[in-house]
C-alpha cells in the first residue's frame, strides 16, 4: 500500500525551479491553481507517508529493533565504520523495493551520530539504480543542522534543490517542515534553505519560500533577507526589491544598516532620490547610524542628476558626523562636477583628496582625463595620463578610449592609432568601445577603405561588431555617397539578428533622402513600423525636407497629417522645415497658414521659424508682411539672428529701400552681430542696383578688410555698374585695386564685355558679343540685316554711346588701362573696309571701322604711337560719324570684327 501511495504522488505534476530564473515578475505572486493543488496533494501524501514510515518522529520511546529486519544497529554501525558495503545483508536491503524507506530509517537511527549518517547517505547515493528521496535529504539536513555541521548541511541542501527530479524549493520547505521533529526542532534550517535558494540565484523559489516561512512564522534572518535584496537589486528588479522590503518589515524583521544601504543604493541608481532621501531619514529615526556606504550612495545619486549642492551638503554632513570620506566619495564628487561643467570644483576635490593622503585611483584619473578630452583640453589630459602612469597606475580601457575618442574627433587619427597600439603593448585589449571609436573617426574623415579593414580586424580579434559599430560604418558610407554599401551592411546586420534602433533607422532614412530615393524611403519606413519602432519627429522632418527638395510639397504636407494621426509629436523643428519648404516653393500663403496653426499644437514659433517665414516673404516681394513679422518677433523678446537681418536687408534693397537696409545693418552692429558673406553680398549688390555705388564700394572694402572674400561675380557686377553710370575713373581705379588683390583676373573688363542685357540698356549701341560664341551685329534701323561673324579667342568691345568727346576719351583711357594691366588688347586704328561686307554696308551708307587687335603685331599700338594721337584720331571719327569701335585680343592674324552703326 505504501508503494502504491508513493507512486500516486509521483504521478502528480511537479515544477522544477532552475538555478537561475530570468522571469522574476511573479516572484511574490500566488502560484497557479493547478500547480498549487498538485503541490498540496503531494505534500498531504508525503505527510501521511512520513507518519507511516517514521512513527518514531513523534514517538521518542519507539523500539529501534523494529526498524531492522536483518541488521541491528550495532552491526550496521560496524559496517558503516569499516566500509563493509559488500555485506550481503546491506546489499540485499539496498536492492529491495523498500530501499528508500530503509535508508530513511537508517538515517533516523543514526541521528545521534551525524558523521555516520552522512557517510551512509553518500554511500547509498553511489549505488546503481538507487536514488534518494526528498525525505531522505530533509532528514539528513535536520540531523546535520542539529549537530552544527552547517557547511555539510548547506551542501546537502544545494544538492537537493539542484536535482532536477525533486519537488521545487517551496515543496522542499513543506517536507522540511513535516520532518522537523526528527531532531529537536530548530528553525535555522529553514533560513538555511532560503539562503541556499538566494545563493543559487533561484529568486522566484526564494520568494515563494519566504512567503511560506512568514506563513509558518519561521522568519529568515536579516542577513539572509539582505542577501535576497542585494540579488534583486543586481538583477534590476526595483519593484520587487521595494515589495520585499515592505514585506520584510511588515513581517517584523528589523532592517539593518546594510539593508538600508542596499535599498538606498538601488533607488539612487534608478535616480529616485525622493525615495532615497525618505529611506535615509527613516533609517536615522530607527536609531541606525548611516555609514560611509550610505553617504557615498546618496552623494553619487544626487551628483548624477545634477543636484550638486545636495551632494556637497551630504559631503559636509558626513564629515560633521565623524564619517571620513574615502576615495569612492571623492570620485563620486569629481565625476558629478565633471559631468555638469564644474571642472574647477572637480580639480579642487582632486587636490583635497591628495592633501588628505588619499591616493587617487585609476577611476579618479580616468574621470578627469575623460572630462578634459570632452572639453577639448588635450594637453592637460595628456599631462594627467602621464602622471597616472608615473605613480604606477595602469590606464584601463576607459582611459585609453577617452583619449582615442578625443583624438578622433579632433581629426588626429595618427595619435588615436598610436594610443591603440600602446594599448596592445600594455596588454590592454581593445574592446568594442575602442574599436567603434576608431571606426567612427575613420568614417568622419571619409577613410572608408581603412574603416572596412578595421571592421574586418575587429572580427578577427574576436570582438563581435555591435549595433554602434555597424551604425558608425553605415553612417560613414552614407556620408561618402555610397548608399548601396550602406544598405548592404544594414541588411547584413539584420541577418545577424542585430536589431536597428531608432538612430540607425533615422540614419538610413537620411541617407536615402540625401540621394532623393524617396520610394525606397517609403519601404524603409514600412519595415521600421513592422519592427515595432515608430518614426520620431526627426525622421519625419528629414523626410518632409526631402519631399520639398524633390518639388513634392503635397507629400510633405501629408506627412504632417500622418504625424498627427499616429500621435507622433510635432515639434517646432517640424514646422520650421514645413514653413521653410513652402516659402522656397513660393507658397507663401500656405506657409503663413501653417505658421498660424502652430498654437493648435501647443507650440510657439521660435527665432528659426520667424526667420524662415521672413526670408520667404522677402524673397517673394512681401516686404511689408516681412517687416510686421520682424517687429512681432522683437515684441516677443526674441532676438533676430544674422539670417533674419540679412533677409530684411536683401528684401528692402530689392524694393529700393536702401536707407531701411542700412538701418538694419546698423542694428546688426549694435547687437554685436557680425555681417557674413551673404549679408555683405546683399548690401554691395543691392546698393549698387539702387544706384548707391559709392556705398556699395564702401561695404566691399569693409568686407575685404574683415577677411571675407567676395566672389568674382559680385566684383564684376559692381564694376559694370560703375561703367554703366559713367563713373569711368572710379571704375578703372576699382578694377586696378581688385586685380591687385587677385579678386578678378587681369584680362577681365566688365565694362567692355557685352551681354544680352547690355544691348538693351544702351539703345545707341549696335553690337552683342559673348566669349566663345558669335559676334552678332544689330542695327538700330530694323530695315538693315544683322551680321553674324564667327570669332575665336577673347573679344573686347569698346562701346561708344553717343558722340560726346569726353565720354569717348574715357573709353580710350579704359583701353589704355587694359594694356598696362597685362591685357592682350592692343589697338591698331586703321580706316579700311571689310572686303566681304563692304558692298552690303556701303549700300546703306554705313561707315565701317576695322580695328585689328593682335598681340605683338608690327605697327600695333605701343609707346611709339602716343595715346594722345590715338585719342585725337578717334575723336575726329566720333565727331564726324559716331562710330562704334571694337577690338579683339589674342586673335589670329587676319581675324576681323565688323561694327556697324546706322548712318546718320
Amino acid at each position: 500500500m505504501l508503494i502504491s501511495l508513493r507512486n500516486l504522488c509521483s504521478s502528480l505534476p511537479r515544477r522544477v525551479s532552475p538555478p537561475c530564473n530570468h522571469h522574476l515578475s511573479s516572484i511574490f505572486s500566488s502560484p497557479s491553481t493547478t500547480t498549487t493543488r498538485a503541490c498540496l496533494i503531494s505534500c498531504c501524501f508525503t505527510g501521511v507517508l512520513c507518519i507511516l514510515r517514521f512513527p518514531f518522529v513523534t514517538k521518542s520511546n519507539s523500539n529501534p529493533a523494529n526498524f531492522f529486519d536483518v541488521l541491528d544497529k550495532v552491526s550496521m554501525t560496524k559496517i558503516i565504520q569499516q566500509d563493509q558495503w559488500n555485506d550481503p545483508r546491506v546489499v540485499g536491503s539496498i536492492q529491495s523495493s523498500l530501499a528508500p524507506i530503509w535508508v530513511s530509517r537508517v538515517l533516523v537511527e543514526f541521528k545521534q551520530d551525524p558523521k555516520l549518517a552522512l557517510k551512509f547517505f553518500k554511500w547509498a547515493k553511489t549505488r546503481v539504480g538507487f536514488r534518494h528521496t526528498t525525505e531522505s535529504y530533509c532528514i539528513l539536513v535536520h540531523i546535520l543542522f542539529y549537530a552544527r555541521m552547517y557547511f555539510d548541511a548547506n551542501n546537502i541542501l544545494k544538492e537537493l534543490v539542484l536535482s532536477s527530479w525533486v519537488l521545487p524549493g517551496s515543496d522542499v520547505f513543506e517536507i522540511l517542515w513535516t520532518t522537523r521533529n526528527v531532531c529537536v526542532p530548530g528553525f535555522g534550517v529553514f533560513d538555511a534553505l532560503f539562503s541556499v535558494l538566494v545563493e543559487l540565484g533561484m529568486l522566484e523559489a526564494a520568494g515563494q519560500c519566504f512567503l511560506r516561512m512568514t506563513k509558518f512564522r519561521v522568519l529568515p534572518k536579516a542577513r539572509s533577507c539582505n542577501a535576497f535584496l542585494h540579488r534583486l537589486s543586481k538583477a534590476g528588479e526595483g519593484d520587487l526589491s521595494r515589495g520585499f522590503f515592505r514585506d520584510m518589515v511588515g513581517a517584523g524583521i528589523a532592517p539593518t544598516v546594510f539593508t538600508y544601504n542596499i535599498m538606498i543604493g538601488h533607488v539612487c541608481k534608478e535616480g529616485d532620490m525622493l525615495t532615497a532621501r525618505s529611506l535615509f531619514e527613516q533609517m536615522k529615526k530607527m536609531g541606525l547610524t548611516p555609514d560611509i556606504v550610505t553617504y557615498n550612495s546618496l552623494i553619487d545619486g544626487y551628483g548624477k542628476i545634477g543636484l550638486l549642492d545636495e551632494s556637497v551638503c551630504l559631503f559636509e554632513e558626513m564629515k560633521f558626523m565623524g564619517c571620513e570620506p574615502d576615495v569612492i566619495t571623492y570620485n563620486a564628487l569629481i565625476n558629478s562636477f565633471c559631468k555638469f561643467k564644474g571642472m574647477p570644483r572637480a580639480f579642487e576635490f582632486f587636490r583635497e583628496m591628495k592633501d588628505k593622503d588619499l591616493k587617487p585611483n585609476v577611476i579618479s584619473y580616468s574621470t578627469l582625463i575623460d572630462a578634459l578630452c570632452k572639453e577639448g583640453m588635450m594637453q592637460m589630459a595628456i599631462k594627467f595620463f602621464v602622471d597616472m602612469t608615473r605613480v604606477g597606475l595602469l590606464p584601463n580601457e576607459f582611459t585609453y578610449s577617452s583619449l582615442i575618442d578625443a583624438n578622433c574627433k579632433a581629426g588626429n587619427l595618427g595619435e588615436a592609432f598610436m594610443l591603440a597600439d600602446e594599448m596592445l603593448q600594455e596588454h590592454v585589449d581593445l574592446n568594442i568601445v575602442t574599436y567603434t571609436t576608431l571606426l567612427d573617426g575613420l568614417c568622419e574623415e571619409g577613410m572608408m577603405n581603412e574603416a572596412e579593414e578595421l571592421f574586418k580586424a575587429m572580427g578577427k580579434a574576436g570582438v563581435t561588431p555591435n549595433l554602434q559599430a555597424y551604425t558608425a560604418l553605415i553612417h560613414g558610407h552614407i556620408k561618402v555617397r555610397s548608399m548601396d554599401k550602406a544598405m548592404e551592411l544594414f541588411n547584413e546586420m539584420r541577418k545577424k539578428d542585430i536589431k536597428p534602433d531608432i538612430l540607425l533607422w533615422g540614419t538610413i532614412v537620411w541617407g536615402l533622402c540625401s540621394e532623393s530615393k524617396l520610394e525606397e524611403c517609403k519601404i524603409i519606413m514600412t519595415e521600421m513600423k513592422e519592427s515595432g519602432i515608430g518614426a520620431n519627429p526627426v525622421i519625419y522632418t528629414t523626410l518632409m525636407d526631402a519631399y520639398f527638395k524633390a518639388g513634392n510639397h503635397t507629400e510633405a504636407i501629408n506627412l504632417l497629417e500622418e504625424m498627427r494621426d499616429l500621435g507622433t509629436e510635432v515639434t517646432v523643428v517640424t514646422f520650421c522645415a514645413l514653413i521653410d519648404g513652402l516659402c522656397k516653393r513660393g507658397l507663401v500663403q500656405e506657409a503663413i497658414y501653417y505658421f498660424g496653426k502652430m498654437p493648435d499644437h501647443d507650440l510657439q514659433p521660435n527665432v528659426a521659424v520667424y526667420t524662415a517665414l521672413i526670408d520667404g516673404l522677402c524673397k517673394n516681394n512681401c516686404i511689408g508682411d516681412a517687416k510686421k513679422l520682424f517687429d512681432e518677433m522683437q515684441d516677443k523678446n526674441m532676438i533676430p539672428d544674422k539670417i533674419a537681418y540679412t533677409a530684411m536687408i536683401d528684401g528692402n534693397l530689392k524694393h529700393g529701400n536702401f536707407q531701411e537696409a542700412l538701418n538694419m545693418r546698423n542694428k546688426m552692429m549694435e547687437m554685436g552681430i557680425e555681417l557674413d558673406l551673404y549679408a555683405y553680398t546683399s548690401l554691395v549688390w543691392g546698393l549698387s542696383q539702387c544706384g548707391q555705388v559709392q556705398q556699395g564700394r564702401k561695404f566691399l572694402a569693409e568686407m575685404i578688410g574683415k577677411g571675407i572674400i567676395p566672389d568674382e561675380t559680385l566684383c564684376t557686377r559692381l564694376l559694370r555698374k560703375h561703367y554703366e553710370l559713367g563713373n569711368i575713373d572710379e571704375a578703372i581705379e576699382l578694377q586696378n585695386e581688385l586685380v591687385e588683390k587677385g579678386l578678378i583676373h587681369g584680362n577681365s573688363n566688365p565694362a567692355l564685355f557685352a551681354d544680352a542685357d547690355l544691348l538693351n540698356e544702351f539703345p545707341g549701341s549696335s553690337i552683342l558679343m559673348t566669349v566663345g560664341r558669335k559676334v552678332v551685329a544689330f542695327m538700330p534701323d530694323s530695315r538693315l540685316p544683322n551680321i553674324t561673324l564667327e570669332v575665336s579667342g577673347k573679344l573686347w568691345i569698346l562701346q561708344m554711346v553717343g558722340s560726346q568727346v569726353g565720354r569717348f576719351i574715357h573709353k580710350v583711357r579704359a583701353m589704355d588701362s587694359l594694356a598696362k594691366n597685362g591685357s592682350t588688347v592692343f589697338v591698331d586704328a586703321l580706316m579700311t573696309c571689310c572686303p566681304d561686307e563692304k558692298e552690303l554696308l556701303l549700300s546703306w551708307k554705313g561707315i565701317i571701322v576695322l580695328i585689328f587687335c593682335a598681340k605683338f603685331r608690327i605697327g600695333s599700338y605701343s609707346d611709339t604711337w602716343p595715346s594722345v594721337a590715338l585719342i585725337i584720331c578717334f575723336t575726329i571719327f566720333v565727331l564726324l560719324h559716331g562710330v562704334v569701335v571694337a577690338g579683339k585680343g589674342k586673335g589670329c592674324d587676319a581675324s576681323m570684327v565688323n561694327l556697324v552703326r546706322h548712318p546718320w
